[in-house]
């Protein structure tokens, strides 16, 4: 399966070979070793040296962990939504008492920075302010180091946490230098390792919020996370063949080194997007704002999306995704993070020149022959 989804995404096959180790205890020599390797690895991708934990959760128990660490009922918070995930995020807060503030900015667009500042600075005080750096449901990339400095001149001090499941790992995200305070990331993203995993950072500043705290957390407590660390241990039974995975991933990511994974998740985006264009078919982001880990594309007029996506897998062995909420129908994403390569892109373009022609779509002749 050509498996083009903005996560779940493809394994390197060692890192697929790895989970088949047999199994370890968790509260052994042998898995502090390996918790030990991973956090160190993790912290160099993060750019940081603060405090990193695993969970074993997916993306969405990292946004709860968030959540119910460093906020308590009734705190105001501001979230910044760009789409799907933006909106769940708010839903998070708000289940768990926060008194959520939405900045709402068209889907399909990024967050204005300006806007940020403006609506912290007249509306706050907040105690925090929650963003999604990467959309994938839009294919959009806040300016997120542009946005953290924005809230902070809007209120000095004020608390950033932010979900970075999709872009950590093939996006920049420099957690120290742009003093992000708690930022979370997914396994199954660019990380090139099945769900399973979600990894959180925490500042001096968040550990402070953590102090403050009232929501009630047991399974996500990161207060435990933290003293079981300190014992090379997590405090629950963690999913420990998607350890022994992440493991085997970081050693590829830290040997290529950051610099080098960006730069290849921005040209394998280059070539994504032209691909698209040259099919005749038109992007939804502004390319200033696109997604360096996934493209949205606006499914043409006249081709029933759900056709084309049943098309491409029955006859083509191709996942692509559709779009979510309100773009339902209206665009389709292609993902291109972890472990992808231009072979992959060329396949996928290809593929859509062969099968759009079938629902109704004409391709433009030059890249018919191309």
């Amino acid at each position: 399966m050509n498996l083009r989804s903005p996560g779940p995404t493809p394994c390197p096959e060692d890192v697929l070979q790895a989970m088949g180790r047999q199994m370890i205890h968790h509260r052994s020599p042998a898995f502090a070793d390996v918790i030990g390797r991973v956090t160190e690895g993790l912290k160099t991708i993060f750019e940081t040296k603060n405090d990193v934990f695993c969970l074993s959760a997916s993306g969405t128990g990292a946004l709860e962990a968030m959540t119910v660490n460093f906020l308590s009922p009734g705190d105001r918070v501001l979230v910044v939504s760009i789409g799907v995930f933006g909106d769940r995020f708010a839903t998070v807060a708000e289940t768990y008492g926060a008194d959520v503030t939405k900045l709402d900015f068209e889907w399909g667009t990024a967050a204005d920075p300006q806007a940020v500042e403006d609506a912290v600075r007249e509306g706050g005080p907040f105690k925090a302010v929650l963003v999604t750096h990467n959309e994938t449901s839009t294919g959009i990339t806040n300016d997120l180091e542009a946005i953290a400095a924005a809230a902070r001149r809007g209120q000095p001090g004020v608390l950033l946490i932010v979900d970075a499941i999709s872009s950590l790992g093939s996006i920049r995200c420099q957690v120290d230098e742009w003093d992000l305070d708690v930022v979370a990331t997914g396994s199954q993203k660019g990380w090139m390792v099945p769900p399973g995993l979600s990894m959180v950072a925490i500042s001096e500043r968040g550990w402070k919020a953590f102090e403050e705290s009232k929501m009630p957390s047991f399974y996500f407590d990161l207060g435990k996370a933290k003293d079981f660390l300190a014992k090379g241990q997590t405090p629950w039974t963690p999913a420990i063949s998607i350890f022994f995975a992440l493991d085997v991933a970081l050693g590829h990511l830290v040997k290529e080194g950051v610099d080098a994974i960006i730069e290849r998740h921005q040209r394998i985006a280059d070539l994504t997007r032209s691909g698209i264009k040259s099919l005749g078919l038109e992007l939804l982001a502004d390319e200033q704002h696109a997604s360096n880990t996934v493209t949205a594309v606006q499914v043409p007029e006249g081709v029933e999306w759900k056709t084309l996506y049943q098309m491409l897998q029955d006859d083509y062995d191709t996942l692509i995704e559709g779009g979510q909420g309100p773009l339902a129908g209206k665009i389709f994403r292609i993902g291109h993070l972890g472990w992808v390569s231009d072979k992959d892109i060329d396949l996928t373009i290809d593929v859509l020149r062969q099968a759009l022609p079938r629902v109704g779509y004409a391709v433009p002749a030059a890249s018919r022959a191309s």
